[in-house]
């Protein structure tokens, strides 16, 4: 297990260095200039230029570029917030944005395997046609549609919950009323894909020989689902774990905006639409490194879910 783990580390300090590196040459490579303002002084746009080495070659810009991120010198921020350290600001976004999507998450799983189980016992009944219907209408939605339907119909016309959101009410659970829309907006094409993988795989769990064993056993077929099918069914499912988080990662970029969500999605925005380059790449390092920490701990999580695979190489 220590071996797989520090091989894992090795990788995803690989892949930031790979990311960090493209994310320098993509941000280098867009139209305008961080100092190109008309009004502003000569003499200013020189100091910019020697402090960020925009007046050396783009290698060299490189070299210290990479000079500093090894060193977590991220900068500062030269439009958003002129001359606060990248890092101070994302410290303050970063909580939120974790909180938005750890919540996301923790209602769409329960969610999701409710109502794939559901439909997979229930097959070929209404209440499979029901939740098919749903799991149709909700992946052909996209969340953004969805966010402005839950802002029109519950903030607006029922006035059930606030319309937009504020830093203070993000960080305190007593305004977590506020936290539902952007959670739902996220969550409902994630909850219809986790009950349609979930349906497939326990319609095929239920007609196995070792489920019609344990049902001439005497167990009843709500026993033999809940002690067998479902949990042979959540390795499989794992596999679709890893691509619903980075969905919804990118989803909360769009949904932070609509709500008005102060986290690392509106910052983000805000960066690249400034030419803010330090605070751009490092709020695009943040999102990469919450999305790899999450692919660790979902491959450690298949050993949790079944005590036969092994990571360290052993029969």
């Amino acid at each position: 297990m220590l071996r797989y783990i520090s091989q894992r580390l090795i990788a995803m300090a690989i892949t930031l260095f790979l990311i960090i590196s493209l994310l320098f040459f993509l941000i280098h490579s867009m139209p305008g200039s961080i100092v190109n303002d008309p009004m502003l002084p000569i003499d200013i746009k020189e100091r910019i230029e020697a402090k960020y080495h925009l007046d050396k070659p783009l290698v060299v810009q490189y070299v210290y570029f990479l000079g500093d991120f090894l060193t977590f010198n991220f900068g500062d921020s030269i439009k958003v917030q002129p001359k606060v350290p990248v890092f101070d600001i994302i410290k303050d976004k970063l909580p939120i944005t974790i909180q938005l999507n750890i919540l996301a998450l923790l209602f769409t799983l329960p969610i999701g395997v409710i109502c794939g189980i559901m439909a997979a016992l229930k097959k070929n009944t209404a209440t499979d046609h029901g939740l098919n219907m749903m799991v149709v209408l909700f992946i052909s939605v996209p969340s953004f549609v969805i966010a402005a339907l839950l802002q029109y119909i519950v903030a607006f016309k029922w006035e059930l919950v606030p319309i937009l959101l504020s830093a203070e009410q993000a960080l305190t659970w007593t305004k977590f009323k506020s936290m539902i829309l952007p959670i739902l907006a996220l969550s409902f094409g994630e909850i219809a894909i986790v009950t349609r993988y979930l349906r497939a795989e326990l319609c095929e769990t239920l007609n196995s020989d070792y489920m019609l064993l344990a049902r001439t056993k005497g167990l009843s077929q709500m026993q033999a689902t809940l002690r067998h099918a479902i949990r042979n069914s959540f390795i499989p499912l794992a596999n679709i774990f890893i691509p619903m988080i980075f969905t919804i990662l990118s989803g909360a970029i769009v949904i932070e905006n609509i709500f008005s969500v102060p986290g690392l999605g509106s910052l983000s925005i805000n960066a690249i639409n400034a030419l803010d380059h330090p605070l751009t790449i490092a709020v695009m390092f943040f999102y990469s490194l919450i999305g790899l920490i999450s692919i660790l701990v979902v491959d450690l999580s298949y050993g949790i879910i079944d005590p036969r695979i092994r990571m360290g190489g052993k029969k």
